[in-house]
């Protein structure tokens, strides 16, 4: 196994700098033990597996565990010399056997094993387990960071338990999740099996997730690369689909690989074309890269072929396009039983107009042997598992797809001769395929041609079989199953039913039962696999899939048959074949050809918006254009829309009496009143009882309304009310109308057995342009869909660093310069500083660097050489800056000295990442002062402290807490930290929002920052304070005010207050109006921007006004104008509010009125975002004295306020013992409470000795309350 990992490394272009083996270090590993016995850290132990296991299992010490140092040295002699004594015993390591960590329970460290070692031989008859091994083998080899899966999460205690027990370097892990991937298995022992089954031919099989598997299917080592590097690392458990992963490999491929032609060879059409002469021609392999990939000589001559399903679309007198050719045009299509069985075509190459033409590839078969085609083998591959995911208790064999390879045979151009093993190209239509192996004229073994072997390169995309591959797929090669069968035994039924008059109506809903349910279990299916594609949520999956089983079984009661795919594509087979009858056709009148073609334009208008493939499409299309061609023929008028507005009108008023007639057009145009002067009272300011009385008004009249129609009532109903259907037990009707009443469900409404699915695609089409998933449900992905979709962050391809986009730094520069011109107001100047930290500058302050030494990025390359001394890029400035301080001050006159900078800090966190809230890069102001008087120093850090809380209250409408840091959370090399502190409800999490540290003369003394007194004439050390705010900040409010309808912005930090958005604007409305609306919307804009209020106007055309309100919704702009034809008129506007939705209207008599309201309202906006917040914030913060109390409020998303000691043992047990134990977030940033900090503003005075801290363990009396929280 070990050569084969080797072997792997070389196929992905790896070179080790060093590699070793465990038994390397057997000897040193042997002297460690040895150690641990010697000191009674570690005991032999020679009780039964069995026993042994159950001990710890019930945390019962083992009898030997107090064995003297005598005892386990005779017994690790034993162990050594491999005796039967020595067999039945083990070394474990004391820790502790009531650990809830079973890791813990005194593991075994040493096992006696007679076998002979692969590297070792017979040398020791002892082994170290894995677990005792490796960290000392990583703590010896000088590793710092061990890369360990999350499935050694519990045992990363012993890992670092060992590592102190034997006083050895303790390297820094970093823990990730195993990628999983869909429709396979990732267990050597299952792959084994497979390979062993023969179910596949080798490790090396292309259905296998296996490195050399992967590469010969045709994955790239750069493509396999650029999915590693974009994936990035991660603590989440993702089960993912291959086809993100062919993704990469498909951009890596499509720039670079050459372009061949190749035709199934069972499916060849021959065609003839004019006045060609036999020549040949050197074109690129490439169209767009060939200088890389070169040329090939393409054949051309007077006979072609083209594969039979190209064929079956070629229409006589139709421009087509033969790619690396140019234009024809059908001269002649013959068929022979539906099939085409030859066609002429006349060049027409000077016509190079490509666009909405039918493109064909092609070849040219000459007479001379060496021009000959060459035979191709295409091979497809399927899932190795037919089932996505697997449970954790499932049987995979259960799911094997034992013809899971599907072989094609082609013929290809002669250039395709050239193909090497390993090379990757593209059949044109067909997708992209490695060569498995090369053509060979004359086969070594039979001395006949070896065909060129070709195998499929998924590509990414989710979609059939390439052009002509799916008709010949053999899995499809099925004789007609009893299932199909009934169902053209149902539609002989429905002839029956009209032929024998039968009245019951038993036999019509069987029939449309059974049709309805296929129907409905097709588009929950198809449903299911687009959420699969899409990473929806498991659970979510999940319902769906019950929903499916139960249509099943419903299916199955139903029809007393079992479900089967087939069924589907037989009923809606047979449905288009009812619809383009011949006879239909000859027998229909103008009004249901008509009705025809509004169904058929309906169904077409319907696919599109579903996205369907443009083929599908393209045949509703023809038979369209056929509809409208007879309805000429037959009526000698062109057809248009208003045809059939009449036509459903002039049946309405036919099927009624006239006095019906009467009373439903006053019953709908009273409908359309009411409906209006509801509009109006809402826009006016007219009292809530009076629209409620006017609701239950028009709610009557469309009562009375479907009574008397029997139909439910729609706004088009105003125009032209639609057209009742007969009851089919009522009139004696045709086959071709019960298929009518058929096609609408499979192509226009769904059933009504299927509501819910119709609900459901609805919905998906206005999530697309939303948010897809709620705060509520799961608040991480909602949190990234909020500052993606608003356009405030683009993810980046190196993890953890991010775009900011111009929609929120411009948020970032409000706060930039309100806070800049505050800072000046205290005489602080800005200045920069590099970013680069020399080693020693870093490592001159060790208990300062230590707080983050894991995360400093350190630059030790330039170019390809390295570098004499890395650099690193600064994670803070007191290293860089500090060194000049001691230059530039030199006496009292230079103090106090006082400078900030704005720029970015990276710091390569191994954190889950997050954007805004924990990244690897970002920016930030860092002020560093200088003061003479220790005093003024301290003033100083509250002052800023006061500041920071201004930014959050005032701009950003986020309340803060205010406090100073416990010793353990303060700022490492400050005498303390002071804090703001935000709650973020829907997690229920505290977070910093900025601190202000008082260095004191800490970094003075080592920095060597004095001054001259002035009156002792003594140097002194300086008095120092650091203080940084972070672009966190747009993290933190983006989650507290967002809501599920996007981004809400604070109007003091929106870079748009108010987007007018002009309404009402059609083609119909007389341009003077328009104009007149588009010139006002401009002025109301220029007006507000003299009042300082920032505001844009929308009047892109290609948007409407819906979609323009939900873009501005979604992107937070507070204040929304709306401006249409009537608010014209009545020289008005509509003002909508982001933050509740409610709505208004202005008068625009003075448009300084207008400003004023607006400037009002985004004051009020700002109050109600802060004291919402400030509301939950407080409601969620709880005081409690007692242990039980805190715990509980803690699992109910609250922050607590305790009594607490302040030490800092104390702070990492209730760290510890408030952490859930079951179902806790392995991604969150911190499971138990820990200090957020010691507030300023204590609930209570605390009197000495009068209480006992928070944890049940500390008997220590509380210094003062302290907030806890759980935190990111």
């Amino acid at each position: 196994m070990v050569e084969v990992i080797l072997d792997d490394l070389k196929l992905l272009q790896i070179t080790p700098d060093h590699w070793s083996r465990t038994s390397d270090y057997f000897e040193q590993i042997l002297k460690y033990c040895e150690h641990l016995l010697q000191e009674s850290k570690a005991y032999v132990d020679d009780t039964e597996p069995d026993l042994m296991k159950q001990e710890r299992e019930q945390r019962k010490e083992s009898r030997c565990r107090n064995n003297s140092v005598k005892r386990n040295m005779e017994l690790w002699e034993e162990m050594k010399n491999g005796t039967t004594v020595g067999q039945r015993c083990c070394v474990r390591l004391k820790i502790d056997m009531n650990s809830d960590n079973g890791c813990m329970r005194d593991p075994t460290i040493y096992r006696c094993k007679t076998e002979e070692h692969i590297q070792t031989k017979d040398k020791y008859k002892v082994y170290p387990t894995y677990d005792f091994a490796c960290p000392i083998v990583d703590s010896i080899e000088n590793v710092t960071h061990a890369l360990r899966t999350t499935e050694y999460h519990d045992r990363d205690e012993q890992y670092f338990f060992i590592l102190d027990a034997l006083k050895l370097r303790k390297p820094h892990i970093y823990e990730y999740s195993r990628l999983n991937l869909m429709n396979t298995v990732m267990s050597k022992r299952k792959l084994t099996w497979l390979v062993n089954e023969g179910i596949v031919e080798g490790w090396d099989d292309p259905r296998l997730p296996t490195v050399r598997g992967v590469l010969r299917r045709g994955m790239t080592v750069e493509g396999l690369k650029q999915f590693i590097v974009a994936q990035g690392s991660s603590r989440s458990v993702v089960m993912m689909d291959w086809n993100k992963l062919w993704a990469f490999n498909r951009k890596v491929i499509d720039p670079i690989a050459p372009r061949y032609t190749a035709l199934l060879k069972d499916s060849l059409v021959a065609v003839c074309i004019d006045e060609v002469h036999p020549h040949e021609k050197s074109v690129s392999k490439h169209p767009k890269n060939s200088n890389i990939a070169g040329e090939k000589i393409v054949y051309y001559g007077n006979e072609i072929f083209i594969e039979q399903e190209d064929a079956n679309l070629l229409k006589e007198n139709d421009m087509i396009t033969l790619i690396n050719w140019g234009n024809a045009i059908v001269k002649k299509v013959a068929r022979t039983s539906g099939k085409v069985t030859s066609a002429a075509l006349k060049l027409c190459l000077e016509n190079t107009n490509f666009k909405n033409t039918l493109k064909l590839t092609w070849l040219c078969e000459e007479d001379k042997r060496e021009k000959q085609l060459i035979p191709i083998i295409a091979s497809h591959f399927d899932n190795v598992i037919s089932k996505a995911i697997l449970g954790k208790d499932e049987d995979f064999k259960k799911f094997i797809c034992r013809d899971s390879r599907h072989d094609f045979e082609m013929v290809g151009e002669r250039a395709m001769c050239q193909i090497n093993r390993g090379d990757i190209v593209q059949l044109q239509r067909k997708g992209f395929y490695i060569c498995d192996q090369p053509y060979n004229a004359s086969s070594p073994y039979t001395g006949l041609p070896s065909p060129l072997i070709l195998f499929n390169i998924p590509d990414g995309h989710v979609k059939d079989l390439p052009t002509g591959l799916m008709a010949t797929k053999p899995a499809c090669k099925k004789v007609e199953s009893l299932q199909v069968q009934a169902i053209k035994t149902s539609v002989v039924k429905m002839k029956e039913m009209q032929k024998d008059k039968i009245e019951s109506k038993n036999d019509d809903q069987l029939v449309n039962k059974e049709v309805s349910l296929l129907l409905e279990i097709k588009h929950l299916g198809d449903a299911i696999r687009k959420m699969k594609s899409e990473n929806v949520e498991k659970t979510v999956v999940q319902v769906e899939v019950e929903k499916l089983k139960k249509l099943k079984t419903d299916y199955e009661l139903e029809t007393g048959k079992k479900w089967n795919p087939n069924l589907v594509n037989e009923i809606l087979n047979q449905v288009d074949h009812l619809a383009n009858q011949g006879s239909d056709k000859a027998t229909m009148s103008a009004d249901e050809m008509l009705l025809k073609i509004k169904n058929v334009g309906d169904e077409i208008r319907q696919m599109k918006s579903e996205g369907l493939e443009k083929k599908k499409i393209e045949s509703r299309v023809e038979i369209l254009k056929q509809l409208k061609g007879d309805f000429e023929k037959l009526t000698n008028q062109k057809w248009n829309p208003d045809l059939v507005n009449e036509l459903l009108k002039r049946r309405t008023v036919e099927s009624a009496t006239s006095s019906t007639v009467e009373q439903l057009d006053k019953l709908l145009l009273e409908i359309k009143s009411v409906g209006d002067d509801i509009r109006q009272m809402k826009n006016s300011t007219v009292d809530k009882k009076s629209i409620s009385e006017a609701v239950a008004k028009l709610k009557l009249l469309k009562s009375n309304f479907e009574q008397l129609s029997g139909k439910q009532w729609t706004p088009d109903l105003v125009n032209a009310i639609l057209n009742s259907q007969p009851d089919i037990r009522e009139k004696r009707i045709s086959i071709d109308q019960l298929a009518e009443k058929i096609i609408p469900d499979v192509m226009k409404n769904q059933p009504e057995s299927v509501k819910v699915e119709k609900q459901q695609s609805e919905l998906k089409k206005f999530t697309r342009l939303g948010l897809e998933t709620t705060k509520e449900g799961n608040f991480s992905e909602w949190y990234s869909q909020v500052i993606t979709k608003a356009e405030m962050i683009e993810y980046y391809d190196i993890s953890g660093c991010y775009i900011i986009r111009p929609w929120a730094f411009a948020i970032w520069e409000t706060i930039q310069a309100w806070f800049d011109r505050q800072i000046k107001l205290m005489d602080v100047t800005n200045c920069y500083f590099p970013m680069f930290v020399s080693q020693a500058a870093l490592e001159r302050e060790k208990s300062h660097v230590a707080g983050f030494s894991p995360e400093v990025a350190w630059v030790t390359k330039s170019g390809q050489s390295e570098m004499s001394e890395p650099v690193a890029v600064r994670p803070t400035s007191e290293t860089v800056m500090y060194p000049s301080f001691s230059k530039w001050i030199q006496s009292h006159r230079d103090l106090p000295f006082k400078i900030n900078q704005w720029c970015n800090i990276v710091r390569w966190e191994f954190k889950h990442p997050t954007p805004f809230l924990r990244s690897r890069e970002f920016l930030w102001q860092e002020g560093h002062t200088a003061h003479a008087n220790k005093d003024d120093a301290v003033k100083e850090v509250y002052d800023i402290l006061d500041l920071y809380a201004r930014v959050y209250e005032e701009l950003l409408a986020v309340p803060v807490i205010k406090g100073r840091k416990t010793e353990k959370e303060k700022f490492a090399g400050a005498d303390f930290t002071t804090t703001i502190e935000a709650y973020i409800p829907t997690s229920g999490r505290g977070i910093q929002a900025a601190t202000s540290h008082h260095l004191g003369q800490n970094f003075s003394k080592m920095f060597d920052i004095v001054y001259e007194h002035p009156e002792t004439q003594k140097k002194e050390n300086v008095y120092q304070n650091s203080w940084g705010l972070t672009t966190r900040s747009i993290g933190v409010f983006t989650m507290i005010h967002s809501d599920n309808q996007g981004l809400v912005l604070p109007p003091e930090v929106a870079k748009v207050q108010v987007v007018i958005i002009p309404c009402g604007i059609t083609s119909s409305l007389d341009k003077s109006i328009v104009k007149n609306i588009q010139d006002t919307c401009q002025l109301l804009n220029e007006q507000l921007r003299n009042g300082a209020v920032r505001s844009m106007c929308d009047f892109r055309d290609n948007h409407s006004p819906g979609w323009k309100f939900n873009h501005w919704e979604l992107k937070g702009v507070p204040l929304r104008m709306e401006l249409g034809p009537r608010d014209l008129n009545e020289k008005r506007v509509t003002l909508v509010r982001r933050d509740d939705g409610s709505k208004m209207t202005v008068s625009m008599i003075e448009f300084k009125v207008v400003v004023d309201v607006i400037k009002q309202l985004l004051t009020e906006i700002q109050k109600s975002l802060f004291s919402r917040a400030k509301a939950e914030m407080d409601n969620c913060t709880k005081v409690v004295e007692k242990w039980n109390d805190f715990c509980g409020h803690l699992e109910k998303k609250c922050l607590v306020m305790a009594p607490f000691c302040g030490a800092e043992v104390c702070e990492d047990l209730i760290k510890k013992d408030s952490a859930r134990d079951e179902s806790a977030d392995p991604t969150a940033p911190s499971m138990g409470a820990k200090s957020l900090c010691i507030p300023f503003d204590q609930p209570k005075p605390l009197q000495k000795g009068e209480k006992k801290c928070i944890h049940p363990k500390c008997n220590q009396p509380a210094q003062f309350y302290t907030l806890f929280g759980r935190s990111y």
